[in-house]
């Protein structure tokens, strides 16, 4: 089973985005990187100066580099970047806009978990145009995801498991709202908030974190109890999503845990301290609220 780690979802400063994938690149045990901005195209032209040499570092260390787009392609800039970005010939990239499919001339890409691939159809219909790899969307419960899996054995599916789950995305920015700012002068506000903005219930309760135009969980998925079940399911690679921890760390328990070094009980534990303060959850994939961690203390 590999892992890949999804792009940064956050808006981090440009020397803390380069660094972080330049450490992934030297220590990080994971087969592939997914790298781009994929949540605001107002965050882009911050990375556009380090991309090229993070790339040039995560290939040379042997990694697989996807290059992502937007997940809301709206504006008329957004939608000529994106064509752009679909027809480079050098590279496989991960679509999260289905109107970045007709740029691709018939190439095999990668699909991305913020595309509703719900069963085996939506899947097949996406293998026939070229989708060689897809990151199924976080909530859908075992049973579906293996039942997509064992319909398409050519195509490698992923699951999404670690990180804040993502939930929406919008056309319009909570984030600069909640700062009394317009989304055309955000101040790129998000930029305080390098791990989410957390949003509470009347009554304190931790309920979502806003990132810019996304909406995430409050809870971070961990599915390294689950790793057994999901290689019994057909699953091909496991997408670990940056967070404001020690994801070198995060990719080594989940590395050791599917091969066989780690047990999954004391795996999750160790995952509890690298991310502390923030609940692990995994009740999507078995069918139950999302917020839900089945399998905690047993």
């Amino acid at each position: 089973m590999q892992l890949t780690l999804g792009p940064v979802l956050y808006h981090w400063s440009p020397e803390r985005w380069r660094d972080f994938y330049y450490r992934i690149a030297d220590e990080a045990p994971v087969e592939t990187v997914v790298v781009g901005e994929v949540v605001c195209s107002k965050r882009a032209p911050f990375k556009q100066d380090h991309l090229p040499a993070v790339i040039e570092r995560l290939e040379a260390a042997g990694k697989r580099v996807l290059p992502a787009s937007l997940i809301l392609v709206s504006l008329p800039r957004e939608r000529r970047q994106s064509r752009e970005l679909m027809q480079a010939e050098a590279m496989t990239v991960e679509v999260n806009d289905l109107t970045c499919l007709a740029s691709l001339a018939g190439r095999p890409f990668a699909i991305g978990p913020f595309v509703n691939v719900y069963n085996e159809a939506a899947a097949a219909f996406l293998a026939e145009r070229g989708a060689s790899r897809i990151c199924l969307p976080p909530e859908l419960p075992l049973p579906a995801v293996a039942t997509i899996a064992a319909a398409l054995p050519a195509v490698a599916i992923e699951v999404f498991a670690f990180g804040r789950v993502p939930l929406a995305i919008s056309a319009r920015c909570y984030h600069a709202r909640a700062h009394k700012l317009t989304k055309d002068n955000c101040r790129f506000v998000c930029e305080q908030d390098p791990d989410g903005m957390p949003v509470k219930t009347l009554d304190g309760a931790g309920f979502l974190s806003v990132n810019g135009v996304q909406t995430l969980s409050h809870g971070c998925a961990s599915l390294l109890r689950d790793i057994p079940a999901l290689r019994e399911a057909g699953v091909a690679s496991l997408r670990l999503s940056p967070q404001v921890c020690d994801m070198v760390a995060v990719a080594g328990l989940f590395r050791d845990v599917a091969d066989g070094r780690l047990g999954p009980e004391e795996g999750e534990r160790r995952l509890g301290e690298l991310y502390p303060d923030v609940p692990l959850a995994n009740g999507f994939l078995h069918a139950v609220p999302g917020h839900l961690h089945v399998g905690a203390g047993v």
